[in-house]
């Protein structure tokens, strides 16, 4: 139990009611879109775009969890339409990618959890069989991109962000009580501890490995300021992945590794609360990042339900704190933007800089409810 403060939770409830309001007409809006950006205030929709993008599972989260909050039908409605319209990437096959946990834990699994559908739970096998193909076996890693995503060979090449996919594998053995699943995770989340974790907590974003012997090749800067650097988005990733992978399996190691990237993160964060793109970019210009703060803030919360009450104030605060600088200064509370989030930034040096990102909108969200004591945890 986090146990907030009488202040705090005024505040929670006061963010939750805000929340209700401004998805009560939102969800309407976009009941048969799968969004990632807006555009002058409205939900794009990636159906039309690129269904194997692979924010493509968020948005249907966010139905899943103001379902489990308020109990309105038309949210679990929508989050089935979100399910449904996935399909066609199964069917493609070639479009698929790594980050198929990132599109099938907040839809199918949830479902799943949620109704016990027999549909949804063969969705999520699916995924997680996809997933675990591609582990390389002499690398220990499981591979990111496909060969027609990149200018280069991303044969050897994994990215901090898969350890919020490896939930995917934990939850297949735990479902079929099959070990593979989870040894492919474990083995990849030891991989990463070895080679995305500095001394220091912070983060390497992309490893490249010998795809045929094993062993780090080198790093790439990837959506950072420069290799070497810190991408935030990447510490959030590291620091909320290595802690699900602890609830998953109880290894300490796992657990010591993600309050290593948060003690960094933490030391790290401005006095404004506002997080940049890269803690070692140039001061200007000053870009920021907004949904690195709240996956930050997800992150922080759960090590703060897992540690001594010596502990959890130190990270339960420094959540708050996330959190309460986004509501304050980077929320939309209108209804007539279908947004939430603003200030959200892709990368460093990529165009959407400052923009609206679904899963800011998502990670928000939870770590509002994660606050309240009533998430759906779905990884």
């Amino acid at each position: 139990m986090l146990n907030l403060q009488a202040d705090d939770q005024i505040w929670v409830d006061n963010v939750i009611a805000k929340l209700t309001d401004k998805m009560d007409v939102v969800c309407e809006r976009s009941r048969y879109k799968i969004p990632y950006t807006t555009r002058n205030g409205t939900h794009d929709n990636q159906i039309e775009k690129d269904i194997n993008w692979w924010t493509n599972g968020f948005w249907g989260g966010m139905m899943w969890l103001m379902y489990h909050e308020t109990g309105a039908q038309k949210y679990k409605e929508i989050a089935n339409f979100t399910e449904d319209a996935l399909d066609a990437c199964f069917h493609q096959f070639y479009g698929l990618h790594h980050d198929v946990g990132f599109m099938w834990l907040p839809t199918s699994l949830a479902n799943y959890k949620v109704t016990g559908n027999p549909e949804s739970r063969k969705r999520a096998m699916h995924a997680a069989n996809l997933l675990a193909g591609r582990f390389n076996l002499a690398g220990g890693f499981i591979r990111a991109w496909n060969d027609d995503t990149a200018s280069e060979d991303t044969r050897g090449w994994a990215i901090v962000d898969c350890m919020m996919n490896l939930p995917l594998l934990y939850w297949a053995s735990e479902e079929t009580k099959d070990p593979r699943y989870a040894q492919i995770a474990m083995r990849h989340a030891d991989t990463a501890l070895e080679a995305f974790i500095r001394p220091d907590g912070s983060v390497n974003h992309i490893v490249e490995f010998d795809p045929f012997h094993g062993g780090v090749v080198r790093t790439y800067g990837g959506q950072g300021y420069e290799d070497g650097s810190s991408w935030t988005r990447g510490q959030t990733w590291a620091l909320y992945g290595f802690m699900i992978s602890y609830t998953h399996t109880g290894k300490p190691e796992y657990l010591q590794a993600a309050k290593r990237v948060a003690h960094y993160f933490m030391a790290n964060i401005p006095d404004n609360g506002v997080i940049p793109i890269d803690f070692r970019q140039p001061k200007e210009p000053a870009y920021e990042d907004s949904t690195a703060a709240v996956i930050a803030a997800c992150g922080l919360i759960e090590i703060a339900q897992v540690v001594g009450e010596h502990e959890k104030e130190v990270y339960l605060n420094a959540s708050l704190k996330l959190v309460k600088t986004v509501d304050a200064t980077r929320c939309d509370w209108t209804t007539d933007s279908d947004h939430l989030l603003m200030g959200g930034s892709a990368a460093y040096h990529h165009k959407d800089i400052h923009v609206s990102i679904i899963y800011g909108d998502y990670y928000f969200m939870e770590a509002i409810l994660k606050l309240k004591g009533n998430d759906l945890f779905l990884w």
